[in-house]
């Protein structure tokens, strides 16, 4: 069994700053890549960031220059360090693992976090 945990969200003022955690556990041998979603009240889930196989990283423009998406020492762990808070962030953000290889006998697994609520409001 292979499970994501989401941390540090909360509320915050507009224009202040969170950082979320999130750490894979579980009979793991590699994780490919792992990102962030967000889900606001009414809305789609959103791709937020992604980051991949030589510290590749992806994000929404709507994001883009506030937020910063970095992997742990053991690469089980991804952060989000979100800068310059808007109300329209506001959402349940959701960990993402792609392309996990559990210990043998292999297997590929994609796992998605419980998530975690962000509100920014003052």
């Amino acid at each position: 069994q292979v499970q994501l945990v989401e941390s540090g969200g909360g509320l915050v003022q507009p224009g202040g700053s969170l950082r979320l955690s999130c750490a894979a556990s579980g009979s793991i041998f590699s994780v490919n890549g792992m990102g962030w979603y967000r889900q606001a009240p009414g809305k789609e889930r959103e791709l937020v960031a992604t980051i991949a196989r030589g510290d590749r990283t992806n994000y929404a423009d709507s994001v883009k220059g506030r937020f910063t998406i970095s992997l742990g020492n053991t690469k089980n762990t991804v952060y989000l360090q979100m800068n310059s808070l808007k109300p329209e962030d506001t959402a349940v953000y959701y960990c993402n693992a792609g392309g996990i290889t559990t210990m043998p006998p292999f297997r590929s697994l994609e796992v998605w976090g419980q998530g975690t609520l962000v509100t920014v409001s003052s």
